[in-house]
């Protein structure tokens, strides 16, 4: 006796087709959802994969000494890779991203404007308000000052 049979007694004949049918839906069911991300991913593997079998199979693999030779910014390295950098490089780097973030919303405000309206405006003068703050912020704590 399946599952279907035995909730399906005294049970609305509605409720029990949706039941049955969905004790049906198996790995064919699954199967036929999931082949387009499956196929979607295998492109993606093979657009990934194509440009280095491309490079081995089509460029030239003369190795030599210059070559494979470690260098920065065009000389040799002078010191060790795993040296301590300065803390300012990564705040510096944190606030371009927090201040880049804030043109990236101000382009789609600036486009729906007239959709939105005062409201919109408003809410966009708060966001710069309190990025004004956070700015001002920075600048007091000497977080933009490279001595």
């Amino acid at each position: 006796m399946r599952l279907a049979d035995l909730v399906c007694d005294g049970v609305d004949r509605g409720v029990c087709a949706v039941i049955t049918r969905g004790d049906a839906m198996g790995a064919e069911y699954l199967a036929n959802e999931y082949i387009p991300i499956f196929i979607f991913i295998l492109i993606a593997l093979g657009m990934g994969a194509m440009p280095l079998v491309m490079t081995v199979m089509v460029a030239e693999q003369k190795p030599d000494k210059e070559k494979l030779s470690a260098y920065e910014c065009g000389f040799e390295a002078f010191e060790d890779a795993r040296m301590h950098f300065d803390v300012r490089f990564y705040l510096v780097a944190i606030l371009f991203v927090i201040f880049d973030l804030e043109t990236a919303f101000l382009f789609p405000w600036a486009v729906v404007l007239d959709q939105i309206g005062i409201f919109g405006f408003i809410e966009m003068m708060l966001f710069l308000l309190v990025l004004l703050v956070g700015y001002i912020y920075a600048w007091n704590k000497g977080a933009l000052q490279w001595e």
